[in-house]
């Protein structure tokens, strides 16, 4: 009967723990459950301290208040009250939406 080495089951088992380690850092998204394209996206839209906040926001594609909302940390009411043209319901991207006066 062959010699059974470790490394015939360590190699498998190994094998096993660094793809299960790779999903979990591919699929976490840092707790907020957002995609990592609408975290990007987020993190580069809003106000960081010590710089000029932006006076507008330019609607990206599938774009809601409530996101614009989030992303530039200005509340619903306050947008609307901004932008008394624009339709909430009906926002296309590449509006500007004013968030700032």
């Amino acid at each position: 009967m062959p010699d059974r080495s470790p490394a015939r089951y360590l190699a498998p088992l190994a094998l096993v723990v660094v793809l299960t380690a790779a999903v979990v850092v591919v699929t976490s998204d840092g707790g907020d459950g957002s995609s990592s394209d609408k975290t990007a996206t987020a993190s580069s839209d809003r106000a960081k301290p010590g710089k000029k906040a932006k006076k507008f926001y330019r609607v990206k594609a599938g774009d809601l208040l409530s996101e614009i909302s989030e992303k530039t940390g200005v509340d619903i009411d306050t947008i609307i009250k901004l932008n008394p043209d624009v339709d909430p319901q009906a926002l296309q991207a590449g509006q500007l939406i004013r968030v700032r006066r």
